[in-house]
């Protein structure tokens, strides 16, 4: 009995590790018989901007909580009625804020006293048209919005823009590997590896626009032009 349990032993502790390796996913290994090239690449692409994404919204005070959150909510109506006559889908429209707080008066050694409330309310609105971008922009100011940040220029489907990235990497890097190869009185063999390591594209900081200073001058948006970029890492045989 004494040998037959010492054998159950010994066949657990061989073969329950070998069934936890046989669950890892195996390493793919290439070997490099002539000498190996890493490069890291960066492929860009350069497009217009066709979204715009500000948020705005009101912010309003009064003594008591209930009036400074009815006075947003009254002028909050005001700002969507005009999204909606300028055209702008429910889609594009989203509640991104909705705040109450309390404001004190404070005097030295004495406690703070309450002085009333502050109620924000605001949207972040996607602008597919950016020339008309800032005609809404002012006529949500005359509306009563008072809190104006943006615009976010952005892209709104990157993927073909990105994809050109991809392709413009890998010409730079088979290029850049046939000049190493060149210099060292080599030929490129071939691509052991690629890998993607990073793409996208970040916009510009969004500014902020204050509402009095709309009311001055007709806003004007600017697209400007993007850039996007994929990173790669690629491997090359050399010989």
């Amino acid at each position: 009995m004494k040998q037959a349990w010492l054998a159950a032993l010994f066949l657990s502790a061989v073969f329950v590790p070998a069934a936890a390796v046989a669950q890892q996913a195996p390493a793919i290994n290439q070997t490099v018989t002539g000498t190996r090239l890493d490069l890291s690449v960066t492929g860009e692409s350069i497009r217009v901007p066709d979204v715009a994404i500000i948020s705005t919204g009101v912010v309003t005070r009064s003594p008591t909580a209930s009036g400074a959150i009815q006075d947003a909510a009254s002028r909050m109506a005001r700002v969507r009625s005009a999204l909606k006559a300028a055209g702008i889908a429910d889609r594009d429209i989203q509640t991104s804020n909705l705040s109450l707080n309390p404001e004190y008066r404070y005097v030295e050694n004495q406690p703070p006293q309450l002085t009333g409330y502050t109620a924000t309310n605001q949207l972040s609105v996607r602008f597919r048209d950016i020339g008309a971008t800032g005609k809404i922009i002012d006529a949500l100011v005359r509306e009563g919005a008072n809190q104006i940040n943006g615009p976010n220029l952005t892209i709104d489907k990157p993927e073909a823009a990105l994809d050109e990235a991809r392709a413009n990497a890998v010409v730079i890097g088979r290029a850049r590997a046939e000049l190493y190869a060149r210099s060292l009185g080599m030929r490129v063999a071939r691509v052991v590896s690629v890998s993607e390591s990073g793409g996208g594209y970040s916009p510009p900081p969004m500014p902020y626009v204050m509402a009095a200073q709309a009311r001055a001058a007709d806003s004007k948006i600017d697209a400007g032009e993007q850039k996007l970029q994929v990173t790669l890492g690629m491997v090359f045989e050399l010989q």
